[in-house]
């Protein structure tokens, strides 16, 4: 999940922050990419609008 998508979602980091019990300064923190327990968290915060990105076993450990 990217942190941009999720910020606009939530209408910025300020609210992205509070919904999540966090500081805004933790969220600008943040790579590019949502970290992925919060990325998880986010998800479903969301009722799974918002898709914490999951590496498949394959893309991990291909055959």
């Amino acid at each position: 999940m990217k942190k941009q998508i999720a910020v606009d979602h939530f209408k910025g980091k300020s609210k992205l922050a509070k919904a999540l019990g966090i500081s805004p300064a933790s969220v600008s923190q943040w790579p590019d990419d949502v970290p992925e327990l919060r990325a998880y968290q986010i998800e479903r915060l969301t009722n799974g609008k918002l898709k914490a990105d999951v590496p498949r076993i394959e893309q991990v450990n291909p055959v």
